[in-house]
């Protein structure tokens, strides 16, 4: 059985986040006069394509705002993964057996296919705590608590931040910081960054095998730690338009190696002669500038932003997301959604090792996910909602998601050759949500 902390997905399950509502750091943006529980909930049905991962996700989030406008939120979300998740290997022209992450049993890929391991599965529960409040007419703080769990992944995190009003509140800037504790136990253990992968047909005895597998293992557990600090800017244009822009910095140090991913070794034909367990940097910093515009166009309101990213595994990114909101009769309202997102490759990205040839010089890591590989993804979608009684609101969204990752080389040696080894991915995402108070 593979199990796979949640935030090395794909980004395609950000696109459909559950939240509903601002998290608790941004509450002190919006006034409210009602100040009874405001309840979000959702629940999200994520499906790839060629049977892939498959996705459950419900969340809620409850919301109170005082009569000092201090707002507390508290939120729990439960997510269910299942399907078939890329190895990193590559596909052959002859059915290929590997050795499941657990040491525990093997699993056979047919010819010419992607290496797939079926037993990709897991479970979440992730609760999250805010508290904002202010201080004077100029001045709030927030914060907040993370807790995520899995069956080999543990996240503890802390949030909180410091904003200050001016010009009669039409310009608010913010400094807020974040720092999670990540705890990583994956069935089998981690491996030995780079050592082959060992297989059960290769050896006599169960005994012999399980002692070569040991030998492949590092450790039973790692951990690694993000924080990130973010400087922000909201300023109201005028009665129609707000803008925000942020700067966000992060850094990660640790264990940053996905221990389920592998990269193969090949020869001058093509043939895989080993697997081998990738290997990343134990640190990673990353930049980030979010603009983000909504305007009111008379009858629609236009929300558009840009996030540009750049981190020191020479990945940069672009990501440019719209939305248009419609308003029909009855306080109905129709929600268009389209969504661009292009990224460079890391450095140590390579699709496959040539045998008897080094790493690159001054190159200690390597990886063949596809998640770090030259890529573009799409998202277009729309949102239906419709009012209720008493104030509640239902709304229905559909997205179709396609990825396009190009981890493909222009010599690929023999059987390679024209093999794509990054293909296409495609996903349906369909919410329902309801608010009420």
């Amino acid at each position: 059985m593979q199990l796979k902390p949640f935030k090395s997905i794909s980004g395609a399950l950000a696109v459909a986040s559950l939240n509903a509502v601002a998290p608790a750091q941004a509450a002190w943006f919006e006034d409210s006069d009602d100040h009874d529980w405001q309840f979000d909930t959702a629940v999200m049905a994520y499906a790839e394509g060629d049977d892939r991962v498959q996705a459950l996700e419900g969340a809620v989030v409850a919301t109170r705002t005082d009569g000092d406008d201090n707002t507390l939120s508290l939120s729990a979300t439960i997510d269910s993964l299942t399907g078939a998740s890329p190895t990193g290997a590559v596909q052959q022209t002859q059915a290929q057996t590997f050795t499941r992450p657990s040491g525990n049993g093997s699993y056979t890929v047919a010819a010419g296919a992607t290496p797939l391991d079926d037993t990709f599965k897991d479970t979440r529960v992730q609760l999250n705590a805010g508290w904002a409040a202010n201080i004077n007419r100029y001045w709030q703080y927030d914060v907040g608590g993370h807790l995520s769990k899995e069956y080999d992944y543990l996240s503890l995190g802390i949030n909180g931040g410091l904003a200050r009003h001016f010009n009669n509140k039409n310009t608010t800037v913010r400094l807020g910081s974040s720092v999670f504790f990540d705890t990583f136990e994956p069935e089998g253990g981690l491996p030995v960054a780079l050592a082959a992968m060992v297989k059960r047909s290769d050896f006599a005895t169960d005994e012999a095998f399980q002692q070569a597998f040991d030998a492949t293992r590092a450790g039973s557990n790692d951990t690694k730690t993000i924080v990130e600090a973010t400087l922000g800017l909201t300023q109201v244009i005028n009665r129609s338009t707000v803008m925000q822009v942020n700067y966000s910095y992060a850094e990660a140090s640790g264990y940053l190696t996905d221990p389920f991913k592998l990269v193969s070794v090949v020869d001058g034909s093509g043939t895989v002669q080993s697997h081998r367990y990738e290997q990343r940097p134990d640190s990673r910093r990353k930049h980030a500038f979010f603009w983000q515009t909504k305007t009111h166009l008379g009858g629609p309101v236009l929300d558009v932003s840009y996030r540009f990213m750049s981190d020191d595994w020479q990945v940069d990114s672009h990501t440019v997301d719209g939305r248009v909101d419609y308003r029909l009769s009855n306080g109905h309202y129709l929600e268009p959604h389209l969504r661009y997102y292009q990224q460079s490759s890391a450095e140590f990205y390579r699709p496959y090792l040539l045998a008897g040839q080094p790493l690159p010089t001054g190159l200690d890591a390597v990886s063949a996910d596809y998640r770090l590989a030259k890529m573009t993804t799409y998202t277009i979608g729309v949102k239906y909602g419709m009012p209720r009684a008493n104030g509640d609101e239902m709304a229905w969204r559909l997205e179709y998601y396609l990825q396009q990752p190009n981890g493909n080389r222009s010599d690929q040696p023999g059987q390679l050759a024209g093999v794509d080894l990054t293909p296409e991915v495609t996903a349906l995402m369909l919410q329902f949500s309801y608010r009420f108070h």
